[in-house]
């Protein structure tokens, strides 16, 4: 990703609207902007979803190898998650060897999934220490307008409720076939992910491409439900900019009632 800023005209500007609470397109400073979700966008993955947040459009897809598993999990299957930014998305990528941007998104999107034990991955165990099924997560950003992150982790666990084990012939995977079995996921778990920015004494969500490159800070939280309460899985901050202890304290005010929101939402489009 290239370091594209906004002018400091720019940054003044917005720095002022958001200690008033306005923004460019008429929201709150955390207001969520609205999205759809659309199923079944590839017929060569196991599961895939598009998700359109605004402006920012996101598609991912799902597939499922045969594998050897880890030498700490031997009976549990395996995860895996990439991302390829191209330029085509944002003039913020950049053609080349993957840079922070495409290594952290993979990465915290792994850590929601992973530390929220929506996968029963003992179950995709075959043969203990020999052979289990590979969970392979690809994020594809189509457009970037601000936010990818959090669009991009509706998109995946919308992907993952989508998601078919392939037909299995002489040992080997059948990817012209596809069963009707579903992969194995607990109810009711549902980890997105909110990435909450700051610039001057402003919290905001869900910026646009412009705020985003405004902003001084951000810190990204994955949460789910669990048992009837919000639990808080993964957590990391980026950029140089501290959050002092009363911004935290009011995340952790916000963050339940905008998960809420989300979910109500989201199952509107999970299958």
């Amino acid at each position: 990703m290239s370091s594209m800023k906004v002018s400091n005209l720019s940054k003044e500007m917005l720095n002022r609207m958001f200690a008033e609470g306005k923004r460019f397109d008429g929201r709150g400073l955390l207001d969520l902007r609205d999205f759809e979700v659309e199923y079944g966008v590839s017929n060569k993955a196991e599961g895939s979803a598009r998700i359109r947040m605004g402006k920012t459009e996101v598609i991912v897809g799902v597939k499922m190898q045969l594998g050897v598993p880890y030498p700490d999990s031997p009976d549990k299957g395996n995860l895996m998650v990439s991302a390829d930014l191209l330029p085509l998305a944002s003039p913020r990528f950049e053609s080349g060897p993957p840079r922070f941007p495409a290594i952290e998104l993979p990465r915290l999107m792994d850590r929601m999934i992973r530390e929220s034990g929506m996968i029963d991955l003992k179950k995709l165990c075959i043969e203990e220490g020999e052979k289990v099924w590979t969970v392979i997560i690809d994020i594809y950003p189509i457009n970037d307008d601000g936010s990818l992150i959090d669009a991009a982790s509706i998109a995946v666990i919308a992907a993952l409720y989508d998601t078919v084990f392939p037909g299995i012939k002489e040992d080997k995977i059948d990817y012209s076939s596809r069963t009707k079995d579903k992969l194995p996921l607990l109810k009711n778990i549902f980890p997105i992910s909110f990435t909450f920015y700051k610039l001057g004494n402003s919290l905001i969500l869900n910026p646009t491409r412009e705020e985003e490159e405004a902003c001084d800070s951000k810190i990204t939280w994955g949460i789910s439900m669990w048992n009837g309460e919000h639990m808080l899985h993964s957590c990391q901050k980026g950029q140089e900019i501290p959050f002092n202890k009363e911004e935290i304290l009011k995340i952790m005010e916000i963050i339940p009632e905008k998960y809420d929101e989300t979910i109500k939402k989201v199952m509107k489009f999970i299958k």
